[in-house]
């Protein structure tokens, strides 16, 4: 198949890049690179079924080019991480909606091609209800919190996916990942992971948001991208939405010091107010487990590696990137 990831140099999106081009596939990457990095695609460019386009999401010409040279688009184009979301929250609105309009749009007029969309647990908000169900209603807080605004763009994308799907009968399909880690995501962008492993391989502090009981369920970006794959050979997965992740849950306290055991690091940690990062108008919650009844009543799905395994490949990743100078990495044609 001829596919495009738009998003493709970025941390989830190179993976797939990479797991496309190995089931044979002929793949298009867009990226802008404001967060993605060529580096990410080094072993993709090697690949002669491989071609990489610098260009926006936002760009209408560039898009509708793309997607009419192809059988199936990948969309991850998207604001990345939480401090990014803070910093620029008008530019990540647009991105998040209008790219995911833009996307669909052209999937439309050029004979209505398959569109995998990639969201987020952020939609589910505050909900309470654990683990978090696909149907669940969602809760989240005041627009004057501007950490919300994404999981309000990402909401819209999957009211604008299923709505081209049922009234245009576009074939799309909604994926909605769950802190989805591994080797190549940044901490830039308030990842805690990477953020973690390269402290603690410093032995600088390791810094803990609020009190660190909040927990979460921290999937290999290897297990989100084998699942997603599965789904998009599906015929039944069209038209539906799907919780992506493992159900390991941990707090984040706990995840320091894992991450502090793993790399043998002598660093504290220690303790920071939300305020102290992402100032006074910033809201986090509690748990975030997703259900994955319905992904692996569709198609099987069940996470394989585990919470230790995905550290100690993100450790090995940041070890070895630190000792490669950058000069050495070829740029993308």
């Amino acid at each position: 198949m001829r596919v495009l990831v738009t998003g493709g140099a970025g941390f989830i999106g190179s993976h797939l890049v990479d797991a496309l081009l190995a089931e044979g596939n002929e793949v298009w990457a867009l990226d802008d690179l404001s967060t993605g990095h060529l580096d990410n695609l080094k072993a993709a460019s090697a690949n002669p079924d491989f071609h990489f386009v610098e260009g926006s999401i936002l760009d209408t010409k560039t898009v509708s080019d793309l997607v009419s040279r192809v059988d199936e688009v990948y969309h991850l184009a998207a604001a990345v991480g939480v401090k990014f979301v803070l910093d620029n929250p008008l530019r990540s609105l647009l991105t998040n909606i209008r790219g995911s309009e833009e996307v669909l749009e052209a999937a439309d007029k050029h004979g209505k091609k398959k569109v995998i969309l990639f969201s987020s647990s952020e939609v589910y908000g505050k909900g309470a209800s654990i683990p978090f169900h696909e149907d669940d209603d969602r809760l989240l807080g005041p627009t004057s919190v501007l950490r919300w605004s994404y999981a309000a763009s990402k909401a819209v994308d999957e009211f604008l996916a299923l709505g081209y799907h049922h009234e245009r009968r576009l074939p799309v399909i909604v994926v909605r990942c769950f802190n989805t880690c591994g080797p190549r995501q940044s901490p830039h962008y308030g990842m805690v992971i990477p953020r973690f492993v390269e402290r603690a391989l410093r032995n600088e502090p390791i810094l803990v948001y609020g009190d660190g009981l909040q927990s979460r369920c921290f999937s290999s970006v290897h297990d989100v991208v084998r699942g997603v794959l599965m789904l998009a050979k599906e015929p039944r997965a069209i038209g539906e939405v799907f919780n992506i992740g493992t159900q390991e849950e941990v707090s984040v306290a706990e995840l320091a010091r894992r991450v502090k055991q793993i790399t043998g690091s002598t660093s504290p940690i220690e303790a920071v107010e939300y305020e102290a990062i992402y100032g006074g108008r910033f809201e986090d919650m509690q748990r975030r487990v997703p259900s994955l009844d319905k992904i692996r009543a569709m198609v099987g799905y069940e996470p394989r590696v585990t919470l230790d395994e995905l550290l100690r490949d993100t450790v090995e990743h940041v070890r070895a990137k630190s000792a490669v100078p950058v000069s050495s990495v070829a740029p993308v044609r």
